[in-house]
């Protein structure tokens, strides 16, 4: 039987039927995969517990009991472990853990640690690939590739419309310029109502205080209906400022004395792998080395 050539290590299986099948599924699942700087580059990043949470729904179940399906049956927590360890076995999701960035040396030998990006971790890849509720892993597995293609030509479609506009049918100019002058009239409207709500709280801030704003979420970083809602709120005084930031900095002290200093055993296998891409050992029950829980 043919190999790779002496000295060169064996590159990863292909993967298995079962294996793009629980990937393209876990793919298009609400993961709520978070951004992660991996070897100075970026991956998508997700919680083992949302996929173990999705391999054990009833959709996977609606899934896999359809005609052809190569996804593989989940009735407990270890089958599910078992579906999920298919990716990192075929490398297309790895197990990775938060590192500290280092401070670079300018030769005053400084320890600071330098300003990270909010909700980006430096990770790097841990050898042990196991299934536990609280780890992380990254996808290396792509998915399927026509909906890039889809979108590429949508793309390419548009700009050679908006490059053939002077082509287009009087009709279909003239329906542009009423769409885009509604735009603007919008626009202007908003700017307008930004106005006339500053206006109107520096007007109540000294006739009745401590001032009114009108639609006080506007700015704020809420949805486009909650911006609006509520109509009218009067401005917080200092002493509810404080009782508001009071209350925050209690709720934050309870969740720390409350979290665990030690990720739970998984229950189900640990998968030990080389990353020159060739499988090891597969271990059952075996314990994971205690790390940094760094939550979403």
């Amino acid at each position: 039987m043919s190999g790779p050539p002496p000295g060169q290590p064996m590159g990863p299986p292909p993967p298995t039927p079962e294996a793009l099948a629980v990937a393209n599924f876990l793919k298009n699942s609400e993961l709520k995969p978070r951004t992660s700087i991996l070897g100075g580059k970026r991956v998508d990043m997700f919680k083992v517990k949302r996929a173990i949470r999705a391999l054990e729904s009833p959709a996977y179940a609606k899934a896999q009991a359809k005609k052809n399906s190569h996804l593989p049956p989940v009735t407990n927590r270890q089958e599910a472990e078992m579906a999920f360890l298919l990716l990192p076995r075929h490398m297309m999701a790895l197990r990775v853990q938060k590192v500290e960035a280092q401070a670079e040396d300018h030769g005053d030998h400084s320890h600071a640690k330098p300003k990270r990006v909010k909700g980006q971790w430096n990770v790097q890849i841990v050898p042990q690939q196991a299934a536990g509720d609280d780890m992380y892993y990254v996808w290396f597995y792509e998915g399927p590739q026509w909906k890039r293609t889809i979108i590429g030509v949508g793309v390419l479609v548009l700009l050679l419309g908006i490059v053939m506009f002077p082509l287009w049918p009087a009709v279909l100019r003239l329906g542009v310029w009423y769409l885009s002058m509604g735009m603007l009239g919008l626009l202007g409207l908003f700017f307008l109502m930004a106005i006339f709500r500053l206006i109107l709280f520096i007007i109540t801030m000294f006739v009745v205080p401590p001032g009114l704003w009108l639609y006080p979420n506007l700015f704020e970083d809420v949805g486009f209906f909650d911006s609006f809602r509520p109509v009218w709120a009067w401005e917080k005084t200092k002493e509810e400022k404080k009782k508001k930031k009071k209350r925050k900095h209690s709720h934050s002290h309870a969740a720390k004395v409350n979290t665990p200093g030690m990720l739970p055993t998984p229950s189900g296998n640990d998968v030990h792998m080389n990353f020159s891409g060739q499988h090891v050992q597969t271990a059952q029950g075996m314990q994971p080395r205690v790390e940094e829980v760094f939550d979403e």
